[in-house]
Protein backbone atom coordinates (compact mmCIF):
# COMPACT_ATOMS: atom_id res chain seq x y z
CA UNK A 1 0.00 0.00 0.00
CA UNK A 2 1.26 3.49 -0.89
CA UNK A 3 2.45 5.46 2.14
CA UNK A 4 0.87 8.89 2.49
CA UNK A 5 3.86 11.25 2.57
CA UNK A 6 2.11 14.31 1.14
CA UNK A 7 -0.40 16.17 3.31
CA UNK A 8 -2.90 18.49 1.62
CA UNK A 9 -5.52 20.85 3.03
CA UNK A 10 -8.70 21.18 0.98
CA UNK A 11 -10.92 24.13 1.86
CA UNK A 12 -14.08 22.51 0.48
CA UNK A 13 -15.59 19.05 1.07
CA UNK A 14 -14.73 16.44 -1.55
CA UNK A 15 -16.35 13.25 -2.78
CA UNK A 16 -14.91 10.11 -1.22
CA UNK A 17 -13.75 8.91 -4.63
CA UNK A 18 -11.46 11.95 -5.00
CA UNK A 19 -9.98 11.45 -1.55
CA UNK A 20 -9.35 7.76 -2.27
CA UNK A 21 -7.69 8.59 -5.60
CA UNK A 22 -5.33 10.96 -3.79
CA UNK A 23 -4.62 8.34 -1.12
CA UNK A 24 -3.68 5.86 -3.82
CA UNK A 25 -1.07 8.38 -5.01
CA UNK A 26 0.39 8.76 -1.51
CA UNK A 27 -1.49 11.98 -0.74
CA UNK A 28 -3.53 12.49 2.43
CA UNK A 29 -6.24 15.18 2.22
CA UNK A 30 -7.72 16.99 5.21
CA UNK A 31 -11.01 18.79 4.48
CA UNK A 32 -11.73 22.00 6.41
CA UNK A 33 -14.23 24.63 5.28
CA UNK A 34 -13.36 28.21 6.18
CA UNK A 35 -16.67 29.68 5.02
CA UNK A 36 -20.32 28.73 5.11
CA UNK A 37 -23.14 29.82 2.84
CA UNK A 38 -26.76 30.26 3.86
CA UNK A 39 -29.75 31.17 1.66
CA UNK A 40 -31.52 34.45 2.38
CA UNK A 41 -35.11 33.63 3.30
CA UNK A 42 -36.67 37.06 3.74
CA UNK A 43 -40.10 37.73 2.25
CA UNK A 44 -38.62 40.47 0.07
CA UNK A 45 -36.09 38.14 -1.55
CA UNK A 46 -38.66 35.37 -1.93
CA UNK A 47 -41.00 37.78 -3.73
CA UNK A 48 -38.21 38.98 -6.05
CA UNK A 49 -37.44 35.38 -6.99
CA UNK A 50 -41.09 34.51 -7.62
CA UNK A 51 -41.64 37.67 -9.68
CA UNK A 52 -38.66 36.71 -11.86
CA UNK A 53 -39.84 33.11 -12.16
CA UNK A 54 -43.21 34.32 -13.47
CA UNK A 55 -41.67 36.49 -16.20
CA UNK A 56 -39.58 35.80 -19.33
CA UNK A 57 -36.02 36.82 -18.48
CA UNK A 58 -32.33 36.47 -19.18
CA UNK A 59 -30.80 35.10 -15.99
CA UNK A 60 -27.21 34.65 -14.77
CA UNK A 61 -25.84 32.17 -12.23
CA UNK A 62 -22.17 32.18 -11.21
CA UNK A 63 -22.61 29.97 -8.14
CA UNK A 64 -24.24 26.67 -7.28
CA UNK A 65 -25.41 28.32 -4.05
CA UNK A 66 -27.44 30.83 -6.04
CA UNK A 67 -29.08 28.07 -8.07
CA UNK A 68 -30.05 26.17 -4.93
CA UNK A 69 -31.40 29.32 -3.25
CA UNK A 70 -33.61 30.08 -6.25
CA UNK A 71 -34.84 26.50 -6.56
CA UNK A 72 -36.01 26.59 -2.93
CA UNK A 73 -38.64 29.17 -3.98
CA UNK A 74 -39.33 28.04 -7.54
CA UNK A 75 -41.38 24.98 -6.47
CA UNK A 76 -43.18 23.54 -9.53
CA UNK A 77 -43.47 26.81 -11.41
CA UNK A 78 -42.22 26.76 -14.99
CA UNK A 79 -39.70 29.35 -16.14
CA UNK A 80 -39.21 31.05 -19.48
CA UNK A 81 -35.55 31.91 -18.96
CA UNK A 82 -32.45 32.19 -21.11
CA UNK A 83 -29.74 31.21 -18.64
CA UNK A 84 -26.03 31.99 -18.64
CA UNK A 85 -23.87 30.17 -16.11
CA UNK A 86 -20.31 29.23 -15.22
CA UNK A 87 -18.49 26.21 -13.96
CA UNK A 88 -19.04 22.49 -13.91
CA UNK A 89 -21.23 22.10 -10.82
CA UNK A 90 -23.30 25.23 -11.45
CA UNK A 91 -23.86 24.15 -15.05
CA UNK A 92 -24.99 20.68 -13.96
CA UNK A 93 -27.45 22.11 -11.44
CA UNK A 94 -28.93 24.51 -13.98
CA UNK A 95 -29.37 21.63 -16.44
CA UNK A 96 -30.96 19.47 -13.75
CA UNK A 97 -33.48 22.05 -12.52
CA UNK A 98 -34.16 24.14 -15.62
CA UNK A 99 -33.20 21.84 -18.48
CA UNK A 100 -30.12 21.93 -20.70
CA UNK A 101 -32.08 23.73 -23.42
CA UNK A 102 -32.50 26.75 -21.14
CA UNK A 103 -28.74 27.40 -21.15
CA UNK A 104 -27.81 30.06 -23.70
CA UNK A 105 -24.13 30.35 -22.80
CA UNK A 106 -21.41 29.14 -20.45
CA UNK A 107 -17.85 30.10 -19.52
CA UNK A 108 -15.12 29.22 -17.04
CA UNK A 109 -15.24 32.51 -15.11
CA UNK A 110 -17.60 35.40 -14.42
CA UNK A 111 -15.52 37.77 -16.55
CA UNK A 112 -15.52 35.36 -19.50
CA UNK A 113 -19.26 34.84 -19.06
CA UNK A 114 -19.82 38.59 -19.17
CA UNK A 115 -18.01 38.70 -22.52
CA UNK A 116 -20.22 35.88 -23.85
CA UNK A 117 -23.36 37.74 -22.76
CA UNK A 118 -22.13 41.04 -24.17
CA UNK A 119 -21.62 39.43 -27.57
CA UNK A 120 -25.39 38.87 -27.82
CA UNK A 121 -26.66 42.17 -29.23
CA UNK A 122 -30.27 41.28 -28.32
CA UNK A 123 -29.63 41.41 -24.56
CA UNK A 124 -30.11 44.81 -22.92
CA UNK A 125 -31.09 43.70 -19.41
CA UNK A 126 -30.83 40.63 -17.20
CA UNK A 127 -31.21 39.28 -13.66
CA UNK A 128 -28.08 38.25 -11.76
CA UNK A 129 -28.77 35.89 -8.84
CA UNK A 130 -25.76 36.22 -6.57
CA UNK A 131 -24.33 36.21 -3.04
CA UNK A 132 -23.48 39.09 -0.74
CA UNK A 133 -19.77 38.75 -1.57
CA UNK A 134 -20.07 38.52 -5.31
CA UNK A 135 -17.18 39.79 -7.43
CA UNK A 136 -17.44 42.98 -9.50
CA UNK A 137 -16.19 41.73 -12.86
CA UNK A 138 -19.47 40.54 -14.37
CA UNK A 139 -21.70 43.54 -13.56
CA UNK A 140 -18.93 45.99 -14.46
CA UNK A 141 -18.30 44.43 -17.88
CA UNK A 142 -22.01 44.21 -18.63
CA UNK A 143 -22.56 47.82 -17.58
CA UNK A 144 -19.79 48.95 -19.94
CA UNK A 145 -21.65 47.15 -22.72
CA UNK A 146 -24.91 48.97 -21.88
CA UNK A 147 -26.58 45.93 -20.36
CA UNK A 148 -28.71 46.69 -17.33
CA UNK A 149 -28.10 44.27 -14.46
CA UNK A 150 -30.70 43.65 -11.77
CA UNK A 151 -28.97 41.94 -8.87
CA UNK A 152 -30.93 39.74 -6.50
CA UNK A 153 -28.81 38.64 -3.53
CA UNK A 154 -30.14 35.20 -2.64
CA UNK A 155 -27.45 33.85 -0.30
CA UNK A 156 -24.75 35.10 2.03
CA UNK A 157 -21.22 33.89 2.60
CA UNK A 158 -19.96 33.94 6.18
CA UNK A 159 -16.31 33.63 7.19
CA UNK A 160 -15.46 30.85 9.62
CA UNK A 161 -11.77 31.39 10.42
CA UNK A 162 -10.09 28.30 11.89
CA UNK A 163 -6.53 28.19 13.20
CA UNK A 164 -4.66 25.19 11.82
CA UNK A 165 -1.72 23.66 13.68
CA UNK A 166 -0.57 21.27 10.96
CA UNK A 167 1.83 22.13 8.15
CA UNK A 168 0.70 21.16 4.67
CA UNK A 169 2.65 20.71 1.46
CA UNK A 170 -0.31 22.06 -0.48
CA UNK A 171 -3.61 23.89 0.03
CA UNK A 172 -6.58 23.89 -2.34
CA UNK A 173 -8.71 27.05 -2.59
CA UNK A 174 -12.02 27.30 -4.44
CA UNK A 175 -13.09 30.90 -3.85
CA UNK A 176 -11.69 34.31 -2.86
CA UNK A 177 -13.93 34.19 0.24
CA UNK A 178 -12.24 31.02 1.48
CA UNK A 179 -8.84 32.59 0.86
CA UNK A 180 -9.70 35.67 2.91
CA UNK A 181 -11.13 33.60 5.76
CA UNK A 182 -8.13 31.23 5.83
CA UNK A 183 -5.56 34.02 6.11
CA UNK A 184 -7.42 35.76 8.94
CA UNK A 185 -6.01 33.18 11.37
CA UNK A 186 -3.20 31.45 9.47
CA UNK A 187 0.22 31.90 7.94
CA UNK A 188 2.00 29.36 5.75
CA UNK A 189 5.56 28.27 5.09
CA UNK A 190 7.32 29.37 1.91
CA UNK A 191 7.35 25.76 0.70
CA UNK A 192 3.56 25.35 0.67
CA UNK A 193 2.12 25.09 -2.85
CA UNK A 194 -1.23 26.81 -3.31
CA UNK A 195 -3.82 25.58 -5.80
CA UNK A 196 -6.54 27.91 -7.09
CA UNK A 197 -9.78 27.01 -8.90
CA UNK A 198 -9.39 30.04 -11.19
CA UNK A 199 -7.70 33.38 -11.81
CA UNK A 200 -9.95 35.32 -9.45
CA UNK A 201 -9.07 33.01 -6.55
CA UNK A 202 -5.39 33.19 -7.51
CA UNK A 203 -5.50 37.00 -7.37
CA UNK A 204 -6.98 36.78 -3.86
CA UNK A 205 -4.14 34.46 -2.80
CA UNK A 206 -1.50 36.86 -4.14
CA UNK A 207 -2.73 39.51 -1.69
CA UNK A 208 -1.47 37.36 1.19
CA UNK A 209 1.60 35.47 -0.04
CA UNK A 210 4.25 35.14 -2.73
CA UNK A 211 4.13 31.33 -2.63
CA UNK A 212 3.83 29.30 -5.81
CA UNK A 213 0.25 29.26 -7.11
CA UNK A 214 -1.03 26.63 -9.53
CA UNK A 215 -4.31 27.37 -11.28
CA UNK A 216 -6.77 24.73 -12.47
CA UNK A 217 -7.15 24.34 -16.23
CA UNK A 218 -10.94 24.12 -15.93
CA UNK A 219 -13.65 24.76 -13.31
CA UNK A 220 -14.80 21.98 -11.00
CA UNK A 221 -13.38 20.49 -7.82
CA UNK A 222 -12.33 17.31 -9.61
CA UNK A 223 -10.12 19.24 -12.02
CA UNK A 224 -8.27 21.06 -9.23
CA UNK A 225 -7.73 17.83 -7.28
CA UNK A 226 -6.41 16.14 -10.43
CA UNK A 227 -4.05 19.07 -11.01
CA UNK A 228 -2.72 18.70 -7.45
CA UNK A 229 -2.26 14.93 -7.75
CA UNK A 230 -0.36 15.29 -11.03
CA UNK A 231 1.85 17.99 -9.52
CA UNK A 232 2.96 15.98 -6.51
CA UNK A 233 3.19 12.72 -8.44
CA UNK A 234 5.73 14.37 -10.74
CA UNK A 235 7.95 15.56 -7.88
Amino acid sequence: MQQNNIHILCTRPLKNAMVKEANAAGICIDEISFIKTTPIRTLAVKQQIIDTVLSPATVVFTSMNAVEAVIAHKHNLQTDWNIYCIGTTTNKLVSMYFGANSISGTANSAAELADVISADRFIDNLVFFCGNQRRNELPEILSKNNIEVKEIVVYETINEPIKISKEYQGILFFSPSAVESFFISNTISKQTILFAIGNTTAIAIKKHTTNTIIISDAPGKENLVQKMIKYFSAQ
